[in-house]
């Protein structure tokens, strides 16, 4: 039993296990669980994580439900794989994380909520989903970070901007003028210090689910990483 995931800036190198059972890809795409399908022995688990929309055709949910009629598992969790959990959950795919639990609710429901640009050989952040400063607003004021006020006036400004151009420095220098000077502050030093990233979450619970669906563990030996 064997099990793959789809990946890219959503997943920490330390959420990965040590396990050679696991192989990492990148985002997923259009025609990459066929592909899956066609190998000689396909994955018993699949997981999805982050997915490609605009540079390429992003992954169908009929190619998601070919894979579950073949007796897979599909689990979803943070961003494209978060919208195909929801849409295919009544067929069997399994979601993971708070980021499906807003979609299934109806709490949101815009795909740009967890749409972001990435650099394409290291799959570092360049833009921040609008989902991940919900959340870390909603921590902030849980904590008396900030006020609500701010919070509510920083969520506005970001979600005007177009999706790759949403940073938190950006929002920050479209806020400077409609919140007090101490309020813009302490938002400022909340989101440089303790602002979650709960994509990163949802993902590393993915990978625990994961690991649930496959035998114990079989570690990879002494100096071969996962991440492939």
């Amino acid at each position: 039993m064997t099990a793959v995931v789809f990946a890219g800036p959503s997943l920490r190198r330390e959420s990965v296990p040590d396990r050679r059972d696991i192989e990492i890809l990148p985002p997923i795409q259009r025609g990459d669980i066929d592909a899956l399908l066609a190998r000689d022995m396909p994955p018993t688990v699949i997981g999805i994580v982050d997915g490609r929309f605009m540079q390429s055709l992003s992954i169908s949910p009929k190619e998601v439900l070919k894979a579950i009629d073949q007796g897979i598992h599909l689990l979803g969790s943070s961003s494209m794989g978060a919208l195909r959990a929801v849409e295919c959950a009544p067929y069997g795919m399994h979601g993971v994380g708070k980021i499906f639990e807003e979609y299934l609710s109806g709490r949101v429901d815009a795909d740009d909520e967890v749409a972001m640009i990435y650099s394409e050989g290291d799959f570092l952040p360049i833009s921040e989903p609008m989902i991940n400063l919900r959340f870390a607003v909603k921590a902030g004021v849980s904590a008396g970070a900030f006020e609500e006020h701010t919070g509510e006036v920083f969520l506005r400004a970001a979600k005007a901007l177009y999706f790759p151009e949403r940073t938190v420095d950006r929002v920050l220098r479209l806020t400077a003028g409609e919140v007090t000077a101490k309020e813009h502050r302490r938002i400022g030093e909340f989101f440089a210090s303790s602002a979650p990233d709960t994509k990163s979450e949802d993902a590393a619970a993915l990978m625990a689910r994961v690991v649930e669906f496959l035998p114990p563990a079989a570690p990879a030996p002494s100096g071969e990483g996962a991440r492939s």
